[in-house]
């Protein structure tokens, strides 16, 4: 089976795997110190943030200033979950697990019945699934949490120390995507119908609306654990250069393999032009709240990691100015490159919090705001199409290998070469 596995591929998992053993050593060394490993971890999150942006405007087309309102949630829900397990209580993840499950259960009970009426307007719709949503929450946390959460707390209890608290992270940076998923699902129902210019607007004030919520959480929202304005402390520091890499890759990973399906493909072709990829049987509107939400995932899960980094989480650190730095750092790259942001995402965080923090001279430590738009500018005058313009590495371009997708036996008697003639023809769909 290896031999059949295609070079791009093994040349993606031999590298990732040396960069994993390569940081790991110089982590468990000391020859990175603890503000270099703070830079790596920051670099991986808004990665991951850029990633899902491009997914929405590099390949989909719809400008969005959104996604640390999403970033914020997953941050925010995410660390709840662990702050509550590790005060003894396991509501958080009763909530994120059942709750979650809940509202995609009557999601799917409601798009039935929704498909059997003629043209359900868009705001009923809206209000139909919000409606839902709050119900399955609200049934979640009146009738689940008092019954379950002995039980949740005496299984993880029942599990080594180590393992539980493994298992409770994974729930809490899970349900905190998932929490992103569903709120940019509602968000995005009426929204995505605006053009994309009034979309943007619209995403900004969305990020405005959640920073000023992160405000108020202990006035307005019922949560007094996050402390409002002054931000939540007592977060545990859970975050590590394995949970980092594995994120990372699995963001990477779901986002190549969607772009290389036929729903990557209606995506773009919506990008490209709206009016004929609907002429041609596209669903416009699913190809682009789906778009949406995978990316406010990858933004939420992000959050979550986050958070955990750095064990205590502002409102100003999700400020609107703060939504410009995911997009900065895809233009740069190159819209609808993975690649592009890959690389930008890392040498942003390298060169902004990094270099320049600790190489300007003492007291010009502010200059590296007047820096960082000079290379924008001089990159939009000589190079627009970003760093790497649509230009992916071999791997990210390149379908799965044959082998996952149809065994030689039944795709005919070809001889020795059909695999490599399926892979170079490219027949047969991507599969996450």
């Amino acid at each position: 089976m290896l031999a059949r596995l295609r070079k791009p591929t093994v040349s993606f998992v031999v590298g990732g795997a040396l960069l994993f053993v390569v940081v790991q050593l110089l982590l468990s060394l000391g020859v990175l110190n603890n503000f270099w490993r703070g830079i790596i971890y920051w670099g991986a999150a808004l990665t991951m943030v850029s990633l899902g942006l491009n997914l929405i405007y590099g390949f989909n087309g719809q400008f969005s200033l959104g996604q640390y309102g999403f970033y914020a949630i997953g941050a925010y829900a995410a660390a709840d979950v662990t702050w509550r397990w590790t005060h003894d209580d396991a509501s958080g993840i009763i909530v994120v697990v059942f709750g979650v499950l809940l509202a995609l259960l009557l999601y799917a009970v409601l798009s039935r019945i929704l498909r059997g009426f003629y043209r359900v307007t868009v705001m009923s719709k809206f209000t139909f699934y919000v409606i839902v949503t709050v119900l399955a929450f609200w049934l979640t946390v009146q009738f689940l949490v008092p019954v379950l959460s002995p039980v949740v707390t005496g299984l993880l209890g029942a599990l080594p120390a180590a393992i539980s608290q493994q298992v409770v992270f994974f729930i809490a940076l899970a349900g905190g995507a998932a929490l992103a998923g569903i709120t940019s699902f509602l968000f995005g129902i009426p929204v995505l119908e605006l053009g994309s210019d009034y979309f943007g607007i619209a995403t900004l004030g969305f990020t405005i609306i959640v920073k000023v919520l992160l405000d108020n959480t202990d006035t307005i929202l019922p949560f007094a654990e996050m402390k409002g304005a002054r931000g939540m402390i007592g977060i545990p520091q859970w975050t590590t250069w394995p949970w980092i890499f594995a994120s990372l890759m699995l963001v990477i990973l779901v986002m190549r393999n969607l772009l290389h399906s036929s729903t990557g493909r209606a995506m773009a072709s919506v990008r490209e032009d709206e009016r004929a990829a609907e002429l041609v049987g596209i669903d416009v509107a699913q190809a682009k709240i789906l778009a949406f939400v995978v990316g406010s995932i990858f933004a939420g899960l992000a959050g979550g990691i986050r958070a955990h980094d750095l064990a205590f989480l502002h409102p100003g650190s999700f400020a609107y100015i703060q939504s410009f730095n995911p997009l900065i750092i895809v233009v740069l790259g190159g819209l609808g490159s993975m690649t592009g942001t890959l690389i930008t995402g890392f040498l942003w965080i390298l060169l902004l919090e990094g270099f320049l923090r600790l190489y300007l001279p003492q007291g010009f430590e502010t200059w590296r705001f007047v820096v960082y738009p000079m290379v924008l500018l001089l990159m939009m005058l000589l190079r627009p199409e970003g760093l790497m313009g649509r230009h992916e590495v071999a791997f990210l371009r390149q379908k799965l290998p044959a082998m996952l997708k149809k065994p030689l036996k039944e795709s005919g008697d070809r001889g020795a070469d059909a695999p490599a003639a399926d892979m170079a023809t490219g027949v047969g769909e991507v599969t996450a």
